[in-house]
This record gives structure tokens, C-alpha cells and sequence, in this order.
């Protein structure tokens, strides 16, 4: 007696790989994108495909940047220490550093690179992956590399610093004349412009180009700007492929499936993040170290009379010192508030006005967030909203004109 088994198709119920049709790729370069929500393979897709392309005789470099830094387990059956615990126990001074430190061999000769998630209290994951692309810069390691994939999930917030990464992956690339592949993805906050123009005399890492706060672009329309505009060093430019996201358009509701960052824990707080995170440079804290970061706000120097709300910050997850740590902060829980189609700019004067520590509520962060110090001036001398946001129209119309040469989508 037999039984017939009926085998499904060759990868049914994986994750599809596939070439988009639409894109023409020059001959002698392959192109693969894997995508889609959290939990259905993409990392043991990647170590797949890695695998395969060194049994082909590639020299294959995976760089994982999943804070679980579990990408490339499968090809080397542990968990690797990350880049950005590596360059900790060195106090960040990566001269001291091998890449036999930081990079590890896996399956077939594959090199594993983890740089792993934010260290808590410091942001979003765009220092992270800065860090890791200046390490492989400086030994030299991108260097035999046939082409980069930056598939990043970006805010659409200046000082959101992913674009900051982009700039420097572009410029490396550049001058190492590597071909850069940009993986659109959709901008969460793309649905409005706002805020002052940085001065680039004020730039850094949490803003590096004369852009507004939101600017409404995909990372993949961004990364053309960056090229197009020349802001990348003497003015070199990349060789660069967007692969667009279909059926986009920049007024899409988009709520992200997974947080972006331990701080942003959801589509709430991202799109308050534009308008709170200028809180990181007072001494007002934004929620960290509570369950609701970038959706609250408040100090021990806030009158309880005017702001009722209450929270106490505490060591977590994504703060491992908050500002204010055990103490009480008065304030406001913006949960219930309405979606912001521009730049709240309310909380802040109010937070100011009534401060019992006005000497001490800008510190220098501020300038670097707001890319200009006209903003701090605007407050300390009781200007209104009406009367900033008129000083911001010159420079958003003149930003409006230059976006609008690099956009893939209505």
C-alpha cells in the first residue's frame, strides 16, 4: 500500500525574492530586494542568499542592523557581538579595533557584520549604522564590495539622522566608485513641509543638509536630492538606482507595521515626533523612560497648576538614564491628540513661558535640532506661533521649488 504525497510549489509560504521587471539593470549587475513585515524571514532569506552567492564564488559581506542582531545567525550558528558594543568596551575609539573585532566568518566563507540597535538613550538607529559603514570605511573593507543596498525605514524628520547615514554611505561609495541601491520605502510624515531651513553653518549629525524639519520625501527621492544638489563633499556624486515602492503617493496614510526605533514606538509618536523631539534640547523631558515616548511631555519645573499630568521617568529599554530619572514631571499626555499636519510649536512656548527655570531650559542641542538659533531668540523674546512660523515661508517655498525636481511619486 502507498501514499501519495502532494508537495507544495518551490517556495510557497516563504518570502518571494524577485527581480522587478520595470527596473533595467546594466549588464553584469543582479539586483535583489528582500522585503516585507517583521516575523516572516527576511533575515534567514538574506543568510540565504548570502550563502548562495558564496557557493558561486562570491566575496559576500552581510551586515545585519536588526537590534535583535540576529541576522546572521544561520551562517554563523551564534549570536555575534555588535558593532556598537564592540566600539562601547573601546570608549568609541575604533583605531583600537581589528576587523577580526567586529566581523566574523559564517557559512562558506560569508563575513557576518551585526551592528546591532541604538545603545538606550540615544535615538533612532541611524548612529548606529553610521557607525558600522565609518568602521568598514576605515579598514578598508567596502572597498572590494560590487555594490551597496541601503534599505533603511526613514521618519521624513531632519534630525531623524538615517539621512545623515545616507550621506555618508553615498559619499564612501562615491569616492570608492560603488553603485548605491536605495530600497524606497514610505514616508510616514510625508503628508506635510514644515519648520526652519538649517543653517549650515549649525550642521551635525542630527542635520546635515539646508532642508526643513519635515520635508515630505521618501528616503529614496532624499538620496537624489542629496546627489543632485551636490552636498556631499567637493560635490562628488554616486552611482545611484532607486527601486520605487508601487501604488504610492505622498498624501497615503501610512502607519508603520513595525517601530522604526526603541523611542518611536508607534504611528502616535511618530507623528509627534516632529514637534517634541525639540524637548530633547531643554530641560524638558519627552518621554523617555516611560511606555509613551514622544507622546508626552513634562518637568519638575513645569507649574502642576497648568499642566496636571504627571510622569516619572525610569531606566528602560530605550533609555538608559532618562532626563529626569525618579523624578517627578509635570506636563501634558498628548494621546488623544488630533494627527499634526504641521509643526506644533504650542507646547514648546507654553513649556517656556512657564518654566521656573527659564535661565537653564535651551542647552546647546537645541540649536543643532532647530538648525538655526533664531528659533531659541523667537521664544525667549514671546513671539508667537503666528509670527515664527511667518519667518519659515521665504525658505519652505525655496526648499518647495528644489524638492519638487527630485520627487518619484504625486
Amino acid at each position: 500500500m502507498t501514499s501519495t504525497i502532494n508537495k507544495p510549489l518551490d517556495g510557497e509560504g516563504s518570502v518571494q525574492v524577485k527581480q522587478d521587471p520595470k527596473v533595467n539593470i546594466e549588464e553584469g549587475a543582479l539586483v535583489i530586494a528582500v522585503y516585507g513585515k517583521g516575523g516572516i524571514g527576511k533575515s534567514t532569506t538574506s543568510s540565504n542568499l548570502s550563502a548562495a552567492f558564496s557557493k558561486l564564488g562570491k566575496k559576500v559581506l552581510q551586515i545585519g542592523c536588526d537590534p535583535k542582531h540576529d541576522s546572521t545567525f544561520t551562517l554563523t550558528h551564534k549570536m555575534v557581538p555588535t558593532v556598537i558594543d564592540i566600539l562601547e568596551e573601546v570608549d568609541f575609539h575604533s583605531e583600537e579595533l581589528r576587523p577580526t573585532d567586529f566581523m566574523f566568518e559564517g557559512f562558506n566563507g560569508v563575513m557576518c557584520v551585526e551592528s546591532g540597535g541604538p545603545p538606550a538613550g540615544t535615538g533612532c538607529g541611524g548612529y548606529v549604522t553610521g557607525q558600522t559603514v565609518k568602521l568598514l570605511k576605515e579598514h578598508h573593507l567596502l572597498e572590494d564590495t560590487d555594490v551597496v543596498i541601503f534599505d533603511v525605514q526613514d521618519v521624513g524628520v531632519r534630525f531623524y539622522t538615517f539621512t545623515s547615514t545616507l550621506h555618508y554611505v553615498m559619499e564612501t561609495c562615491a569616492a570608492l566608485n560603488i553603485p548605491v541601491l536605495v530600497l524606497d520605502r514610505p514616508n510616514p510624515n510625508s503628508h506635510y513641509i514644515d519648520g526652519p531651513i538649517l543653517e549650515l553653518e549649525h550642521k551635525s549629525f542630527v542635520g546635515m543638509h539646508p532642508v526643513p524639519v519635515t520635508h515630505g520625501m521618501t528616503i529614496g527621492e532624499y538620496a537624489k536630492m542629496i546627489n543632485g544638489e551636490g552636498w556631499m563633499k567637493a560635490g562628488v556624486k554616486c552611482s545611484l538606482r532607486i527601486i520605487p515602492v508601487d501604488n504610492y503617493h505622498h498624501k497615503k496614510n501610512y502607519n508603520l507595521p513595525i517601530k522604526p526605533s526603541p523611542n518611536l514606538p508607534n504611528g502616535k509618536a511618530i507623528n509627534l515626533y516632529p514637534s517634541l523631539c525639540f524637548f530633547e534640547g531643554t530641560n524638558v523631558s519627552s518621554g523617555r523612560g516611560t511606555e509613551t515616548q514622544f507622546q508626552v511631555f513634562g518637568s519638575p519645573f513645569l507649574n502642576p497648576e497648568k499642566f496636571s499630568y504627571h510622569f516619572t521617568p525610569k531606566p528602560n529599554k530605550g533609555a538608559k538614564n532618562p532626563k529626569h530619572k525618579s523624578i517627578k514631571c509635570y506636563g501634558r499626555d498628548l494621546r488623544s491628540s488630533e494627527v499634526l499636519d504641521s509643526i506644533n510649536l504650542t507646547w514648546l512656548i507654553d513649556a517656556y513661558k512657564y518654566s521656573s527655570e527659564k535661565e537653564e531650559f535651551f542647552n546647546p542641542f537645541f540649536t543643532k535640532l532647530a538648525g538655526q538659533t533664531k528659533l531659541r531668540v523667537q521664544i525667549e523674546n514671546g513671539l508667537d506661533v503666528a509670527e515664527i512660523r511667518k519667518s519659515w515661508q521665504k525658505g519652505l517655498e525655496k526648499f518647495k521649488k528644489i524638492r519638487a525636481n527630485y520627487l518619484l511619486y504625486p
